[in-house]
């Protein structure tokens, strides 16, 4: 099992998470962030990282959301790695 990110990270893109990943499996889309489900080892250590409590256990990921345990493994082939924080992006009216 793997953990995945899931919509609450979508237009923040907060990158609190990737400084503690110990695999570096976070990769970097557009408005947020996916967890290569390959290389993830299910340590938690980012879980408790994400102040928008977008990142879940798969097996533990909301109903309305679990169409994203697909796609952070289908954006894990196409995005970059990402290892350092970086500013999140704003939302509208931030």
């Amino acid at each position: 099992m793997a953990f995945v990110v899931t919509s609450p990270c979508d237009g923040c893109k907060y990158t609190d998470c990737v400084t503690v990943c110990p695999c570096e499996c976070f990769r970097e889309g557009e408005t947020m962030l996916y967890i290569d489900p390959e290389t993830c080892i299910d340590c938690g250590a980012c879980e408790p990282e994400c102040p928008v409590e977008a990142i879940f256990p798969e097996e533990d990921v909301p109903e309305q959301w679990q169409h994203f345990i697909e796609l952070n493994a289908a954006m894990a082939l196409e995005k970059p790695p990402i290892v350092i924080k970086k500013n999140p992006l704003l939302k509208e009216g931030d």
